[in-house]
């Protein structure tokens, strides 16, 4: 028996202090039947922490692996920025900061094994891409309060991130790394 893509619906109150954004955001992200739970929320965190004008998740989800899991695309045709998940490969690093202006990635995984393997490989711009993680307890948290239609509260303020649902309130840091 084939497993089916699952969707989710998101109604976000975000206060970023930092960036000064302010909005109320309402989205759908749809789970791809292999992707775990862990990588879904952080995709849907680091969207919302990246919210802007013509940020986008990719259009082919998971299914192809050569696509950027979320970016903007400049009026030239080109990437703005491209936000990877997870522990992309240094080969993927390296052609996104060749085509885009930014890139981040924010992974749920050990940062410290993923940072080190990349010091091993050559990626252009490597020093300019920006590496978030979140801890997996905290992710733990979010995905017992999960449900196919989500209203959260999303209070970003140095370098945490706390979400407010119902009566509950899950609160994580999003950590900083660098490669060098």
């Amino acid at each position: 028996m084939a497993t089916t893509t699952t969707l989710y619906r998101f109604q976000i109150e975000l206060s970023d202090i930092q960036r000064a954004v302010y909005e109320t955001l309402d989205f759908r992200v749809a789970q791809h039947p292999s992707e775990h739970m862990p990588y879904l929320l952080t995709r849907v965190l680091a969207y919302i922490l990246n919210t802007q004008e013509g940020l986008a998740f990719s259009a082919t989800g998971l299914h192809d692996p050569d696509t950027a899991a979320i970016s903007i695309i400049d009026s030239f045709g080109g990437f703005k920025l491209i936000i990877e998940i997870g522990s992309p490969s240094a080969r993927k690093l390296h052609k996104a900061t060749k085509i885009s202006k930014g890139v981040k990635v924010y992974t749920y995984k050990t940062p410290e094994r993923f940072m080190s393997e990349l010091q091993e490989e050559k990626i252009h711009r490597g020093d300019e891409i920006e590496f978030y993680s979140f801890s997996a307890e905290f992710l733990e948290e979010l995905a017992l309060v999960i449900k196919r239609d989500n209203r959260w509260s999303v209070l970003v303020d140095d370098g945490v991130v706390t979400i407010q649902v119902a009566e509950q309130s899950i609160s994580g840091d999003l950590s900083t790394h660098r490669h060098s």
